[in-house]
């Protein structure tokens, strides 16, 4: 059956469809959803559907900025109980994070996750919007899925965000113009993923009339009555690392006592996800270790210990592996 979407995601499309001389109603109908789903907040619809249904859109009304001109419609009240908790976040960080650990509330077949600056420049990372299942995305749901995140931010944040440039895995629609006004600054094609390249400092900014009781509630009604899907064996393992990095074991053989394996099957199943244990860990200790240094002002000594490493050089080597920068430069090219 594949994965579902809330109908929300394509709510405001009918209204645009109609006027740019369509029937969004009938378009809808051949795609097997039913208009009236979008205005409610529980409807859910195939993925794949939804996707059919703007590219379909797109191509019959000679559109092609169709997922553009939809993000634009639309707001952060499309993710429907997700939204309560993300708006009422006190910082974008913590906006960022619960979109990164929810968003499977929206669709379990869409993600956003803060990765590695693609580009390798200090000071920035990315914001990546990617499917489980639709790889590479299809270009329409792509440009509507990247342009409601960033409008998302920009409401979030109150405006301008200082985003560097966007990523999209396909060759431009319409009119490269389109994109740059949309966005607001340079938009770069055929890339491996699609990204919004923002200030690493982008979590610190504070979100607007925040509350803090509207957020636990939301959280606690999402946790209630929406299931974590299951993880994969790498994610599981990442989580572990990160849980325990700088506090307690975070070798091999504690993290297959954690999941009652042994480190040689361990290592195995990983092989064959196309991973190893190490390439994990690394990646974890890389992460945190760009947080700490361009987000806080702990001493690099304490930084070295919360990383899992015991010297400060190895740090500064490893630093330099991961963004050709020690952890300084790093520091001070972030703020």
């Amino acid at each position: 059956m594949g994965s579902m979407v809330r109908a929300a995601g394509l709510r405001g499309l009918p209204a645009l469809l109609d006027e740019l001389g369509g029937d969004g109603v009938a378009l809808l109908a051949r795609q097997g959803i039913d208009a009236a789903a979008l205005d409610t907040d529980d409807a859910v619809i195939r993925t794949l559907d939804a996707g059919r249904a703007l590219e379909t859109a797109a191509a019959e009304l000679d559109c092609p900025d169709l997922g553009l001109r939809l993000a634009g419609r639309q707001d952060i009240a499309v993710l429907g109980p997700l939204a309560i908790a993300i708006e009422n976040s006190a910082t974008l960080g913590e906006a960022l994070d619960c979109a990164t650990r929810f968003l499977f509330v929206h669709s379990p077949a869409l993600t956003v996750t803060q990765v590695p600056d693609p580009s390798g420049r200090p000071g920035v990372v990315g914001l990546r919007y990617a499917s489980t299942e639709l790889d590479p995305l299809p270009p329409q749901i792509c440009d509507n899925g990247l342009g409601l995140l960033h409008r998302i931010i920009v409401l979030l944040g109150g405006g301008r965000y200082g985003l560097r440039s966007v990523h999209l895995t396909h060759r431009p629609l319409a009119p490269v113009a389109r994109y740059t006004e949309f966005f607001g600054t340079d938009v770069r094609f055929a890339q491996e993923a699609a990204v919004l390249r923002v200030p690493a400092t982008l979590t610190h900014a504070t979100v607007a009339g925040g509350n803090r009781v509207l957020r636990e509630v939301a959280l606690d009604y999402i946790r209630t009555h929406f299931p974590q899907p299951e993880q994969t064996l790498e994610e599981r393992v990442r989580q572990l690392l990160t849980q325990s990095l700088g506090s307690a074991p975070a070798d091999i053989a504690a993290v297959s006592r954690r999941l009652q394996t042994h480190p040689r099957t361990l290592q195995r199943r990983l092989a064959a996800a196309g991973t190893t244990f190490d390439k994990i860990q690394d990646g974890v200790r890389r992460d945190t270790a760009h947080r700490l240094i361009t987000t806080t002002d702990l001493p690099f000594t304490q930084v070295t210990a919360m990383v899992g490493l015991t010297e400060q050089s190895a740090l500064s080597r490893a630093a330099r592996r991961w963004f050709g920068a020690s952890p300084r430069e790093l520091r001070r090219q972030g703020q």
